[in-house]
């Protein structure tokens, strides 16, 4: 393929900038961590938090969820407190 000297150099501009992406996806990639869920909950649950969603809000029920088990996670830790663990 022939190219001139204004081609060549668009070519080899383009090909600079598809490195550079390149080099950026490969950061994202090595950055990265699997998405592990923590908790596993059972259909009937699920369901129930996904029609609360539906009702109030994705934002409204996360909330209430984080402060339901905020609460009972404050509870364990001064029950291990209280056992000298």
């Amino acid at each position: 393929m022939k190219l001139s000297d204004v081609e060549k150099q668009a070519l080899s501009d383009a090909i600079d900038k598809m490195n550079e992406g390149l080099d950026a996806f490969i950061g994202l990639y090595n950055e990265s961590e699997e998405d592990k869920q923590l908790i596993v909950y059972d259909d009937d649950v699920t369901e129930i938090i996904q029609k609360a969603i539906n009702r109030y809000g994705e934002d409204k029920i996360a909330k209430k969820i984080n402060s339901i088990i905020r609460e009972v996670l404050s509870l364990l830790a001064s029950d291990e407190v209280d056992e000298g663990v």
